[in-house]
């Protein structure tokens, strides 16, 4: 077991649990309309070339581009309107010298021509002729068949969380279903003495149970399935019982509460009995959020987060969530971050990262972050925060007045 408090960085936390966790997730093969946010499991390879065929980039005319050479407002070219091609149509007719075509947006070039002249540098003169007012060249206001993507191109990478433009790309091609890393079910047992369901009224001294939905909510936007194995008391043997059939259940198991160094700590012994090597880290240099527990059982990872809200979000955000992505075969996205102006000076501890509530407001034109000063166990502080002020690792503080890093919520 680690010992108590040695504090490691986050970065170098993640770095010792993901070297003990197993290879490639389970996949499975789903819809790709309802592969919003899932992983590719392996490379996308197109099967055809996209466009198919010749295509207009705009409203206007098919023409023989040799045929606009030197056409100006004042000197036009003089076509004979032979037709027009309708959406979504085959181009049954062919431009010859001297004619054009009236095509649109997205429409096929007929044979013969070899540029599009737009509607906007045109003007009917009669009925079937068409006055050209600009020249074009070969291949303008065109795409190729391939200038999208071409056979046999990798569409998108393993590892991938697909994004609304990426399922757009894999129905143009006809890809109707796509591997995707299979979701890693999260177990989440909530301990304490002092908790309640939501839906109770609190008896003297017991307090609503907040964690269990806040990490839960941030596993789920990561990609994880959650599953709740409800409140428990700090009973050594109960825990052990409800976490043993978890971990045989679920991917990852996620402890709320029960990781500071009080007399009814148990979460460590816990995880130490779930199976080898049990706790690896056991203290992050994280504020808020310290006494955070990292551990592996049975090739799973467990967490045991504090019970402060704060500490556990803050903690969820930086720990759980990669390892969640991790889990598919993939990079935690960038977090979101803005830069600001602080308000207030800040001080820290060099040797720890911080991670302070804070509110936008914007002075003459110009983003400012204002910390708002709450304990690390009031809900509330972090509902009326746009994000976390960072305080990096070696800084001793923040002064005011100085462009400031903002971890968006």
């Amino acid at each position: 077991m680690a010992e108590f408090l040695t504090v490691c960085a986050s970065a170098d936390a993640l770095q010792t649990l993901f070297a003990l966790l197993p290879g490639p997730p389970p996949t499975e093969l789903i819809s790709s309309a309802a592969a919003l946010d899932r992983v590719t499991a392996a490379a996308v390879l197109a099967p055809e070339a996209l466009p198919t065929f010749v295509r207009s980039t705009v409203d206007g005319y098919a023409v023989q581009a040799r045929n606009t050479f030197g056409a100006t407002n004042t000197l036009p070219a003089y076509l004979h309107l032979a037709g027009e091609i309708h959406m979504g149509e085959a181009a049954a007719q062919s431009l010859q010298p001297g004619q054009t075509i009236l095509i649109h947006t997205g429409g096929m070039l007929p044979v013969g021509a070899d540029a599009v002249v737009m509607v906007e540098n045109t003007q009917l003169s009669r009925p079937d002729e068409v006055e050209v007012l600009r020249a074009v060249a070969a291949g303008e206001n065109l795409v190729n068949p391939g200038d999208d993507i071409r056979p046999g191109e990798s569409v998108l990478p393993a590892g991938q969380r697909l994004r609304p433009q990426d399922i757009g790309g894999l129905l143009a091609l006809g890809i109707t279903q796509v591997r995707v890393a299979r979701m890693p079910l999260l177990g989440l047992i909530s301990s304490g003495d002092e908790l309640t369901p939501p839906a109770e009224t609190p008896a003297t001294g017991k307090v609503r149970d907040i964690n269990s939905y806040t990490v839960g909510a941030l596993a789920a936007r990561a990609g994880a399935a959650v599953r709740s194995y409800g409140l428990l008391p700090d009973n050594f043997d109960l825990l052990l019982q409800t976490a043993q059939r978890a971990l045989q259940e679920c991917d990852v198991l996620v402890f709320s509460a029960g990781s500071s160094a009080g007399t009814r700590d148990v979460t460590a012994g816990v995880i130490n009995a779930l199976g080898t090597p049990g706790v690896i880290v056991h203290g992050v240099a994280v504020k808020p959020g310290k006494p955070t527990i990292l551990g592996v059982a049975q090739g799973k990872p467990v967490f045991g987060l504090p019970g402060n809200p704060g500490s556990a979000l803050v903690v969820a955000d930086l720990l759980l969530v990669p390892t969640l992505f991790h889990l598919q075969g993939a990079s935690a996205p960038p977090a979101r971050q803005m830069q600001a102006r602080l308000t207030h000076n800040l001080a820290s501890s060099a040797g720890r990262e911080d991670y302070v509530p804070g509110r936008f407001t914007e002075r003459a034109g110009e983003r400012w972050v204002e910390p708002l000063f709450g304990k690390s166990n009031l809900i509330f502080t972090l509902v009326k925060a746009d994000g976390a002020i960072l305080i990096p690792l070696h800084a001793t503080g923040l002064a005011a007045g100085q462009l400031v890093n903002v971890r968006l919520f």
